[in-house]
């Protein structure tokens, strides 16, 4: 029975002392004998655990004791190994990279829809203003071979930072629609729907949790294949058990 509870996590907030803050959450990890990456930078946090139950949870407890990630609620799963090799804290200019420095999270968040929300406008095929919703993947292209929603568009993607000038060069095709962005966990998503609201789509939103919330929530009603997720499990199916021999590259 798997018996090891991996997590993940992000959260946009003004983080000014992310040398120390990394020192701190790289000491404790350690000492609670946790695996994983934990990315910090001045717009947040974002994170990658894995250990036993007890350990991780103990973790995110003292966590959420810093009122700035107090609200955190980290999205569980499990497996029978620990995916991870070492643990690492890392200190980065962007917690996901988009080399659009405009785009701040933490100055406030686009509108957002949960999962059983975004079911029910996929089962009745259109908003709850009758307007017609594209869903947009907005993860590389070897994430997207792995699973993705019904109908979605994909622009292939080699990395996000090529998100934006991908969404110029398509927006037309985006006018006048409600738009849903989605990524593997919520993070990439939330900003992407700011950049494309900020550039004359209003009518967009965030999968709030991506699609490990979706999935954990719904049982994938409308997903098809797997889910991709960067640690050795390589892909979870919908019911977030991991899946062996994954064909996408590291």
């Amino acid at each position: 029975m798997p018996n090891v509870l991996n997590i993940s996590a992000y959260k946009f907030v003004p983080s000014p002392d992310a040398d120390a803050l990394r020192d701190t959450l790289l000491a404790r990890a350690k000492d609670l004998q946790l695996k994983g990456t934990i990315l910090l930078a001045e717009e947040g946090i974002n994170l990658f655990l894995a250990g036993p139950a007890l350990a991780v949870r103990d973790f995110v407890a003292q966590l959420q004791q810093d009122p700035r990630f107090a609200d955190m609620a980290p999205k569980e799963s499990w497996s029978p190994t620990q995916p991870f090799r070492k643990m690492l804290v890392k200190v980065k200019r962007e917690i996901i990279r988009m080399d659009h420095p405009a785009i701040r999270p933490v100055d406030g968040r686009a509108p957002a829809v949960t999962a059983q929300t975004l079911k029910r406008w996929l089962d009745a095929g259109v908003d709850d203003h009758g307007r017609p919703v594209v869903l947009l993947d907005t993860r590389n292209g070897f994430e997207v071979d792995e699973g993705t929603f019904e109908g979605a568009i994909d622009w292939r993607l080699d990395k996000f930072s090529d998100f934006p000038q991908a969404l110029l060069a398509h927006r037309a095709e985006l006018k006048d629609k409600t738009v849903v962005s989605f990524c593997t966990g919520g993070i990439r998503c939330e900003k992407a729907a700011i950049f494309m609201r900020e550039h004359d789509l209003p009518d967009t939103y965030q999968l709030e949790g991506g699609i490990l919330k979706y999935l954990e929530e719904t049982g994938g009603v409308h997903y098809r294949g797997n889910c991709f997720v960067f640690d050795e499990r390589r892909t979870v199916d919908a019911r977030l058990d991991p899946q062996p021999n994954p064909s996408c590259p590291a």
